[in-house]
């Protein structure tokens, strides 16, 4: 499979998945307040794992009927993984999180109270899920694993910083995507990369039109699986940049406002506002 037919494979199934799971996503138990007050169902970023694994299990009998034999790299394997493990930890926070202690600063000091938020739940098991890949990744150097673990984990958590207005994350997942397809290209990552991104295209209308929330459980998972293809094609000294920015964006978010700053520098505000509904919108 190409990249172009994996990133259409993965457009096409979200677009088939949001319109006969409307029922399902209109439940009580998926009902969340937006960004102004307006009640929109949540987690729609489970569309996206769906999707993924609609696309890969679809591809992998392709497969064994035109081959005999499956082509299972790392690379493909690993995108899987954080796809689903990452949006499974998101939705657990989306369904089970009551928003009471945010940031990493938040989570932590609960924890240290004895009281273990669904939020550290998610930090923890991202953490383990993204060293357990990065090593499938890289192999033996500890260093190296850990700070592949590091850009996977801050990329997925990356995701969620941004998950603040309509259709931020995906942009912001799409903008990241491309220097990305760049250097993957036709690789393994590069294709497994792109069915996720078609998904993430798919899901940027009802994003944008505030007719459902990626929530945390996509928002984690778009971001987890640029992380991983960053980490399989950049060498260790862009790995460890990448490691360094995000960790400072993620220590910054702490004391500053990203939705503040987008909205004090003209260009960030315009694309910000690309696509959404007007402010006094019903």
């Amino acid at each position: 499979m190409t990249a172009a037919a994996a990133f259409v494979a993965g457009l096409l199934a979200v677009i088939v998945l949001e319109r006969t799971t409307r029922d399902v996503m209109a439940r009580p138990v998926l009902a969340r307040l937006n960004y102004r007050d307006h009640e929109l169902p949540t987690a729609s970023g489970l569309l996206l794992l769906a999707a993924v694994i609609a696309v890969e299990g679809g591809r992998l009998l392709v497969e064994l009927v035109v081959d005999g034999r499956p082509d299972l790299t790392p690379e493909r394997v690993a995108v899987l993984l954080v796809v689903v493990a990452f949006g499974f930890l998101g939705l657990v926070d989306d369904l089970l999180g009551d928003g009471d202690d945010r940031g990493l600063k938040g989570h932590v000091g609960a924890v240290l109270r004895g009281r273990v938020t669904t939020g550290f739940i998610k930090l923890a098991g991202g953490a383990a899920v993204a060293v357990f890949v990065s090593a499938l990744l890289l192999g033996g150097d500890a260093l190296d694993v850990i700070v592949g673990g590091a850009v996977i984990a801050l990329a997925a958590n990356m995701g969620n910083l941004f998950d603040r207005a309509p259709g931020r994350t995906l942009k912001v997942g799409l903008i990241a995507y491309v220097p990305l397809a760049v250097a993957a290209a036709t690789g393994a990552s590069g294709v497994a990369l792109a069915a996720v991104a078609g998904a993430a295209v798919g899901l940027l209308p009802g994003d944008l039109r505030e007719r459902s929330m990626l929530g945390d459980t996509g928002a984690n998972a778009w971001g987890a699986a640029l992380g991983v293809v960053a980490v399989a094609t950049v060498g260790a000294p862009g790995r460890a940049a990448i490691a360094s920015v995000l960790l400072a964006l993620t220590l910054l978010s702490e004391v500053v406002s990203f939705s503040r700053v987008i909205a004090a520098v003209p260009p960030l505000r315009a694309v910000d506002r690309l696509g959404r509904l007007p402010e006094d919108a019903p």
